[in-house]
């Protein structure tokens, strides 16, 4: 989306420095600690961005797909990554050198680079409502709101998602996600059997989600009618 947001000669002024990859499942694009080398523009697919607690507990505080970048860090001048990304539903991405990103940060007109700050609003404000939300709200609403989430970004109803990953990303017992999902399949809102979630009925879907999903969309919109 931040690529497609461009101009034809803005895109075509970067396409030289962009290459498509693929983007295997369970791959990670970079560990914390690690120095970024690329920065990753989703075309399709699924990452998230994962904290690591020191007893191997993981949790998700972040989700991308086509709608940004995986690299913040780099915009915000510092190389080095903080979380751990990785890939959840497989899919492509342009990916860049962070050499050459950051040299193109440089310019004086760079419509990248506002596209970037609008995307990076948003982001932020999804991290920040996640930590509440794990905080404060029940796994059938947390799996309501990270569904949907899901569904933004993949833009299809059918979702390859393992019970295991799901409860790491929402830092809860995978009988606690089994129990929330099942709650949510019986009453005609998803699908769900073995690692394939299937959205039935996406209006219900927002009406069990907490107030976080609201929030962070009405962020993104707030962001794109302010231009920041």
């Amino acid at each position: 989306m931040i690529l497609a947001a461009l101009s034809h000669k803005e895109y075509r002024r970067l396409l030289p420095d962009l290459e498509l990859i693929s983007l295997p499942l369970d791959v990670s694009l970079y560990r914390s600690g690690d120095a970024i080398e690329y920065v990753y523009f989703l075309v399709e697919g699924l990452v998230s961005l994962v904290t690591k607690m020191s007893d191997g507990t993981t949790i998700e505080v972040g989700l991308i797909g086509n709608d940004g970048m995986v690299g913040i860090p780099v915009l915000l001048g510092n190389d080095i990554a903080f979380e751990e990304a990785i890939v959840r539903i497989a899919g492509s991405a342009m990916r860049m050198k962070t050499s050459v990103f950051k040299k193109g940060l440089k310019l004086n007109h760079n419509p990248l680079l506002t596209e970037l700050l609008l995307y990076t609003r948003t982001l932020m404000r999804q991290v920040a409502q996640t930590a509440a939300c794990n905080r404060l709200h029940t796994v059938e609403e947390r799996l309501s709101r990270w569904l949907l989430m899901c569904h933004d970004r993949v833009e299809a109803d059918e979702l390859l998602l393992k019970q295991e990953f799901i409860s790491n990303m929402l830092g809860v017992r995978r009988a606690s996600v089994g129990g929330a999902a099942a709650g949510l399949q019986a009453r005609g809102l998803i699908r769900y059997s073995r690692g394939h979630i299937n959205i039935l009925e996406r209006k219900g879907l927002e009406e069990s989600s907490c107030e976080c999903y609201r929030a962070v969309t009405g962020e993104s919109e707030k962001g794109r009618r302010d231009g920041f």
